[in-house]
Protein backbone atom coordinates (compact mmCIF):
# COMPACT_ATOMS: atom_id res chain seq x y z
CA UNK A 1 0.00 0.00 0.00
CA UNK A 2 2.85 2.38 0.85
CA UNK A 3 4.50 1.98 -2.55
CA UNK A 4 1.15 2.58 -4.19
CA UNK A 5 0.53 5.83 -2.32
CA UNK A 6 4.14 6.82 -2.87
CA UNK A 7 3.79 6.22 -6.61
CA UNK A 8 0.56 8.18 -6.72
CA UNK A 9 2.23 10.99 -4.79
CA UNK A 10 5.11 11.08 -7.31
CA UNK A 11 2.64 11.13 -10.17
CA UNK A 12 0.73 14.02 -8.66
CA UNK A 13 3.96 15.95 -8.04
CA UNK A 14 5.08 15.47 -11.65
CA UNK A 15 1.72 16.65 -12.94
CA UNK A 16 1.83 19.68 -10.62
CA UNK A 17 5.35 20.61 -11.77
CA UNK A 18 4.28 20.39 -15.41
CA UNK A 19 1.17 22.47 -14.72
CA UNK A 20 3.21 25.11 -12.87
CA UNK A 21 5.69 25.38 -15.73
CA UNK A 22 2.88 25.77 -18.24
CA UNK A 23 1.25 28.48 -16.16
CA UNK A 24 4.59 30.26 -15.90
CA UNK A 25 4.95 30.16 -19.67
CA UNK A 26 1.48 31.60 -20.15
CA UNK A 27 2.16 34.47 -17.73
CA UNK A 28 5.32 35.70 -19.37
CA UNK A 29 4.69 36.36 -23.05
CA UNK A 30 8.22 37.24 -23.99
CA UNK A 31 10.00 34.01 -23.10
CA UNK A 32 13.02 33.04 -25.13
CA UNK A 33 12.59 30.22 -27.61
CA UNK A 34 14.88 27.95 -25.60
CA UNK A 35 12.72 28.31 -22.48
CA UNK A 36 9.56 27.47 -24.44
CA UNK A 37 11.26 24.39 -25.80
CA UNK A 38 12.29 23.36 -22.27
CA UNK A 39 8.71 23.77 -21.08
CA UNK A 40 7.39 21.63 -23.90
CA UNK A 41 10.01 19.02 -23.16
CA UNK A 42 9.13 19.07 -19.45
CA UNK A 43 5.46 18.66 -20.29
CA UNK A 44 6.21 15.74 -22.61
CA UNK A 45 8.41 14.10 -19.97
CA UNK A 46 5.71 14.49 -17.34
CA UNK A 47 3.14 12.99 -19.69
CA UNK A 48 5.48 10.10 -20.52
CA UNK A 49 6.13 9.48 -16.83
CA UNK A 50 2.39 9.57 -16.12
CA UNK A 51 1.65 7.15 -18.96
CA UNK A 52 4.41 4.79 -17.87
CA UNK A 53 3.15 4.73 -14.28
CA UNK A 54 -0.43 4.22 -15.46
CA UNK A 55 0.62 1.28 -17.68
CA UNK A 56 2.59 -0.28 -14.82
CA UNK A 57 -0.37 -0.06 -12.42
CA UNK A 58 -2.70 -1.35 -15.12
CA UNK A 59 -0.48 -4.39 -15.69
CA UNK A 60 -0.36 -5.13 -11.94
CA UNK A 61 -4.15 -4.91 -11.82
CA UNK A 62 -4.51 -7.32 -14.76
CA UNK A 63 -2.16 -9.81 -13.09
CA UNK A 64 -4.08 -9.70 -9.81
CA UNK A 65 -7.37 -9.99 -11.66
CA UNK A 66 -6.14 -13.01 -13.65
CA UNK A 67 -4.95 -14.67 -10.42
CA UNK A 68 -8.31 -14.14 -8.71
CA UNK A 69 -10.36 -15.18 -11.73
CA UNK A 70 -8.22 -18.30 -12.14
CA UNK A 71 -8.91 -19.41 -8.58
CA UNK A 72 -12.63 -18.77 -9.08
CA UNK A 73 -12.71 -20.97 -12.18
CA UNK A 74 -11.11 -23.80 -10.16
CA UNK A 75 -13.86 -23.50 -7.56
CA UNK A 76 -16.51 -23.59 -10.28
CA UNK A 77 -14.98 -26.75 -11.74
CA UNK A 78 -14.99 -28.42 -8.31
CA UNK A 79 -18.63 -27.51 -7.76
CA UNK A 80 -19.56 -28.88 -11.17
CA UNK A 81 -17.79 -32.19 -10.47
CA UNK A 82 -19.56 -32.48 -7.10
CA UNK A 83 -22.91 -31.72 -8.71
CA UNK A 84 -22.42 -34.38 -11.36
CA UNK A 85 -21.50 -36.89 -8.64
CA UNK A 86 -24.68 -36.10 -6.68
CA UNK A 87 -26.78 -36.44 -9.85
CA UNK A 88 -25.28 -39.88 -10.53
CA UNK A 89 -25.99 -40.89 -6.92
CA UNK A 90 -29.60 -39.78 -7.18
CA UNK A 91 -30.09 -41.57 -10.50
CA UNK A 92 -28.70 -44.80 -9.02
CA UNK A 93 -30.97 -44.50 -5.97
CA UNK A 94 -33.95 -43.81 -8.24
CA UNK A 95 -33.33 -46.84 -10.43
CA UNK A 96 -32.88 -49.09 -7.38
CA UNK A 97 -36.07 -48.06 -5.59
CA UNK A 98 -38.31 -47.25 -8.58
CA UNK A 99 -39.71 -50.76 -9.05
CA UNK A 100 -40.45 -51.24 -5.35
CA UNK A 101 -42.29 -47.91 -5.12
CA UNK A 102 -44.37 -48.67 -8.22
CA UNK A 103 -45.32 -52.11 -6.85
CA UNK A 104 -46.26 -50.57 -3.50
CA UNK A 105 -48.48 -47.97 -5.16
CA UNK A 106 -50.14 -50.55 -7.40
CA UNK A 107 -50.84 -52.84 -4.47
CA UNK A 108 -52.44 -49.99 -2.51
CA UNK A 109 -54.61 -48.94 -5.46
CA UNK A 110 -55.53 -52.38 -6.83
CA UNK A 111 -55.85 -54.51 -3.69
CA UNK A 112 -58.90 -52.82 -2.19
CA UNK A 113 -60.51 -54.68 0.72
CA UNK A 114 -64.17 -53.63 0.96
CA UNK A 115 -65.18 -53.02 4.57
CA UNK A 116 -67.90 -51.10 6.29
CA UNK A 117 -66.65 -47.97 7.92
CA UNK A 118 -66.60 -48.03 11.72
CA UNK A 119 -68.79 -44.94 11.97
CA UNK A 120 -71.50 -46.33 9.69
CA UNK A 121 -74.77 -46.97 11.51
CA UNK A 122 -77.32 -49.32 10.20
CA UNK A 123 -80.76 -47.72 10.48
CA UNK A 124 -83.66 -50.07 10.15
Amino acid sequence: MTSQSQGIHQLLQAEKRAKDKLEEAKKSKSLPFRKVRQLRQAKEEAMAETDQYRMQRDEEFRQKQAKIMGSQSNVLEEIEVQTLGKIKELNASYSMSMEGVINELLSIVCDVKPEIHVNYRITA
